[in-house]
C-alpha cells in the first residue's frame, strides 16, 4: 500500500459506516426521543420554593434569634464561626459600612444583602452546607433571625414570619440597580 492511499478493505468499513449514519440519521429524524416522562406538579413542588425579594412563597413557621442562636451553634458554627465571625466559610456579620469608596468591602449579610428574604431563601435551600434542604421553615427562620440580630438589624426577640420578614429594612436596600427580567 502506497502513503496516503486506503486499502479497499478500509474504504469499504469506512463505506459501511456511512450509511450506517445515514440510516440512523434518517431514522431518529423521523422517531422523536422519548426521555422520561412529564413531571407532576407534587414532584416538583420540593424543589419549587424560591423566595423573592417581596416574600412570595414564604412558608408558614416563625423563629426568633434567641432561639436561632442553638440551632446556629448546632448546625452553622462549625463552617461560619462563633457568632457568624467566619472560618473556615464566609464571615456573616460585621462590614457594616465597609461598601465605601476607597474602603476594601465586606461583603456580609448586614453590610450587603438588599434583602432579608432572600438570605432566608438561601439557608433554605442550601445550608447546612453538608445536609441542605434539612432545615425545618422555622429552623431557617430562627437562624435568619439570629444572623439578623448578630447585624444589629432586628432585635434579639423580634418575631421573624411570613409576615414580618419581607418588612425588613436592610442597610445595603438600595445599593443596587434593579434589573428587568422581562423588557417592557
Amino acid at each position: 500500500m502506497r502513503r496516503g492511499r486506503l486499502s479497499i478493505s478500509t474504504r469499504k468499513h469506512l463505506l459501511i459506516g456511512a450509511a450506517f449514519i445515514a440510516l440512523t440519521v434518517t431514522a431518529s429524524a423521523q422517531t422523536p426521543p422519548k426521555f422520561g416522562q412529564p413531571i407532576a406538579p407534587a414532584d416538583i413542588a420540593p424543589w419549587d420554593i424560591s423566595i423573592g425579594p417581596d416574600g412570595a412563597g414564604l412558608p408558614p413557621g416563625r423563629g426568633t434569634a434567641v432561639q436561632g442562636e442553638a440551632v446556629y451553634a448546632a448546625k452553622c458554627q462549625a463552617c461560619h464561626g462563633e457568632k457568624g465571625a467566619g472560618r473556615p466559610n464566609d464571615a456573616l456579620v460585621g462590614g457594616k459600612g465597609s461598601l465605601e469608596a476607597g474602603k476594601a468591602p465586606v461583603k456580609t449579610v448586614g453590610s450587603y444583602w438588599p434583602y432579608a428574604t432572600t438570605l432566608f431563601d438561601y439557608i433554605r435551600r442550601a445550608m447546612p452546607f453538608q445536609d441542605s434542604k434539612s432545615l425545618t421553615d422555622d429552623e431557617v427562620y430562627a437562624v435568619s433571625a439570629y444572623i439578623l440580630n448578630l447585624n444589629e438589624i432586628i432585635g434579639k426577640d423580634d418575631v421573624l414570619d411570613s409576615q414580618s420578614l419581607p418588612k425588613v429594612r436592610m442597610p445595603n436596600r438600595d445599593g443596587f440597580v434593579p434589573f428587568p427580567r422581562s423588557p417592557k
